[in-house]
């Protein structure tokens, strides 16, 4: 099937991202007026040239006139001085500009994908995004700190060329504004391919961007099952089709810039030939020669430049498009335009009422059906049953990540969905299975869980955690850099680092997914004993996957299908000889002897 043919307001519309920029320009309202101004004087002062250089060759070398070629010359040097102060101060201007816009730009950019609800991520490649925050707001610069103000200067010295030249010679300036329809024609032409292939360059730089990023996170994972020739041999395809697709680009670009400046400047070949033979005749002075060919020249350069940035503004609305996706990306789950408070004193009271959810990228496979349960402050339940059975999802709609589709969640009386994420979730630590280490120090990951904790806290959540001493043998202590997501700790290490961070955070609702899975049995007996004392008085959901971290729950709660099938105290369910009483029998390792001591 042939493409669809874009209508006219959709080109009209093409370079429309860029206007995204204009307000962060209206912030440095003193740097674009600078930049203006400086590059005005720039312009003008270069279109003076020709004057002084008409007058030079008229006058100063005759016999009749010759001390007038010292004062020619130092006008010249003094024209010389002022452009060059004017383009000095356009170049600090407008680069000053270009770098403050887009520092702005990518800060409310990676701002808003903060903001951005889980199903965004459920999709969105990591790798891309950092993409659009580098390698786009790189194009975006490059187009504010010198391709606008070049565009914009070269507009300048056409129209001024232009008026020069008719003033200089209406004859010999018509021969030259008949060739540019046809070149605006071109540059139209043209644009719109150029603009087309340079989002797709972009587009296919992104996705080998991601698949580098993705590999490179995991690339002991990669080394160990020895798939680095596959790996690199799928990120040079990707970079091949970038290749393909900026040479595409490139080649647009490199016709649009030969017709464009071959029709420039065969009219002016055509100038030079019709001036010398009135020159020849005695029509026209040499030095008036002299001066529309100059402005002819200036015309020529400046229209065969906008030629060329056309290409960067091409490739910079792409990019602005690109980010501009993301800025109007709109989240899933927000705070409501009132959100209801929460309870001043928070009890930890949470409801799960006739609650159905499907994630938003599997609609049709329903993670959880109908689920209701509750748990009062200060209780501890627990919450177990096979992979897939829902147990994660819990605490995805609890942090308000999703919201159900069906049913509510209630925290201390008040719907999750009237509630601003933030408030909610401030009120909640919690240590995955997984615990996120960060590329920061060891006491800079634990103050991860309160920002603004002193050190004498973050000590001394690490000793609650058992992690402080592992933390002081480090070669700095507390200032150690732990690597990119804790590459030089242990497993058991990162899973202290995360209990430290949640003990730091003292929220009243605790949620522990597997929070001792990868400690050692003896370390696992003591944060055992650290978490049970930072339980008390506070709600907490356990999921547990070892049966053997959760003997001590006030209730289990057994799911299986999205649905709880099971619910009651280890005693009671094992004596119920249904789905719990199966997974007891399958972990504990010695029959049922250590079954029944278990119990």
């Amino acid at each position: 099937m042939a493409a669809k043919e874009p209508s006219p307001d959709a080109r009209r519309r093409s370079l429309a991202p860029l206007s995204r920029l204009l307000p962060y320009l209206k912030h440095y309202r003193g740097l674009v007026a600078g930049a203006i101004v400086s590059l005005i004087i720039a312009a003008v002062t270069t279109l003076t040239l020709p004057i002084a250089v008409r007058r030079m060759i008229d006058h100063g070398f005759n016999g009749v006139e010759t001390g007038m070629i010292q004062g020619y010359f130092g006008m010249l040097v003094a024209i010389a001085a002022l452009l060059a102060a004017a383009s000095a101060l356009r170049y600090y201007f407008v680069i000053t500009l270009g770098e403050r816009v887009v520092a702005d730009l990518r800060r409310d950019v990676f701002a808003h994908v903060t903001k951005l609800s889980s199903s965004f991520f459920d999709t969105a490649h990591s790798g891309e995004i950092v993409s659009r925050l580098t390698a786009d707001a790189t194009q975006i610069k490059a187009v504010v700190s010198s391709t606008a103000s070049q565009a914009l200067r070269n507009t300048i010295m056409t129209i001024g060329a232009i008026v020069m030249m008719v003033v200089t010679s209406p004859k010999l300036s018509s021969m030259v504004i008949g060739a540019i329809p046809i070149i605006v024609l071109i540059l139209v032409g043209f644009g719109r391919s150029v603009r087309a292939k340079s989002r797709h360059a972009q587009d296919m730089l992104a996705q080998a961007s991601a698949y580098a990023g993705e590999q490179i996170s995991a690339v002991r994972t990669l080394q160990a099952f020895t798939n680095e020739s596959m790996v690199v041999g799928r990120f040079s395809a990707a970079v091949d089709r970038a290749f393909e697709a900026a040479r595409s680009s490139i080649m647009a670009r490199a016709v649009l810039t030969f017709f464009a400046i071959f029709f420039i400047f065969a009219s002016v070949v055509a100038v030079l030939w019709f001036g010398s033979r009135d020159v020849l005749t005695g029509a026209m002075s040499p030095g008036t020669l002299s001066q529309f060919l100059l402005y002819a020249v200036l015309a020529a350069g400046a229209l065969g430049s906008l030629s060329e940035v056309g290409g960067d503004f091409a490739q910079a609305a792409g990019a602005a498009e690109r980010m501009s996706d993301i800025l109007e990306e709109v989240p899933d789950v927000g705070a409501p335009s009132n959100p209801q408070a929460l309870p001043a004193k928070a009890l930890g009271a949470i409801e799960f009422r006739q609650v159905s959810f499907a994630y938003p990228s599997r609609p049709g496979m329903p993670t959880l059906t109908d689920l209701s349960f509750a748990v009062r402050p200060g209780e501890t339940v627990a919450i177990v049953g096979p992979s897939g059975s829902g147990k994660s999802t819990i605490f995805s709609l609890l942090m308000r990540f999703y919201d159900p589709n069906a049913g509510s969640v209630v925290i201390d009386g008040v719907d999750l969905r009237h509630a601003d994420p933030i408030d909610l979730r401030a009120r909640m630590a919690v240590v995955p299975q997984d615990v996120a280490i960060f590329a920061d120090t060891a006491g800079g990951n634990i103050a991860f869980g309160k920002a603004d904790a002193n050190q004498d806290a973050i000590e001394a959540a690490a000793r609650d955690a058992l992690a402080d001493t592992f933390i002081r043998n480090l070669n700095h202590g507390y200032d150690t850099q732990v690597g990119e997501r804790g590459i030089t700790l242990s497993g058991g290490q990162r899973q202290r680092i995360g209990i430290a961070r949640a003990i730091l955070r003292d929220a009243p609702i605790l949620l522990l997914d597997e929070a001792t899975s990868a400690l050692d049995a003896e370390s696992e007996t003591l944060v055992q004993t650290a978490l049970e004392r930072l339980m008390q008085g506070r709600t907490t959901l356990v999921i547990a996957h070892r049966l053997a971290t959760i003997l001590k729950a006030d209730r289990i709660l057994v799911l299986d299908g999205g649905r709880i099938v099971e619910e009651g105290t280890h005693q009671t369910l094992v004596q119920k000889n249904g789905v719990y009483a199966k997974l007891a029998r399958l972990q504990f390792e010695h029959g049922a002897d250590a079954f029944q001591a278990a119990e």
